[in-house]
């Protein structure tokens, strides 16, 4: 009897396209393939093979590693914006705040209070809010 393995987590189970690839390692290792063959092509005659060789290689990595390399889960490109973000973007310290309900009721019965004495005209009123006279 043929036995299958079966992984437990369905969810990092990827459609594979060719060559057992997904769509998106085939489309970055072909645009890899479409700038550093040309590229070696070029510099083999004037700088020799090797260092051809060594500069396709440097050309070609970063399109490998957007198409193989995974943290967790995420591709390359979002564990970068991650980094940068982290890193660069956001505040270095990020205190901790939360929403204090008892502040909210407070600010709302405040409101609330003004506004009935805004209705009853017992309020006072504010600099801003006298009409010019148009004279």
């Amino acid at each position: 009897m043929a036995y299958v393995t079966v992984p437990k987590d369905l969810s990092k189970v990827k459609t594979k396209v060719a060559f057992n690839l997904t769509k998106r390692q085939i489309v970055c290792l072909g645009a890899a393939l479409l700038v550093g063959l040309p590229l070696f092509f070029l510099l083999k005659g004037s700088a020799g093979t090797t260092l051809a060789a060594m500069a396709m290689i440097v050309v070609m990595l970063p399109c490998f590693l957007f198409a193989m390399y995974e943290r967790h889960g995420q591709p390359l490109e979002v564990v970068i914006r991650n980094i940068v973000q982290t890193k660069f973007i956001r505040p270095k310290e990020r205190p901790y705040q939360t929403e204090n309900l008892y502040t909210v009721l407070e600010r709302q019965r405040k409101l609330e209070k003004e506004v009935s004495a805004i209705v009853k005209g017992t309020g006072t009123k504010c600099a801003g809010s006298r009409r010019r006279n148009k004279a």
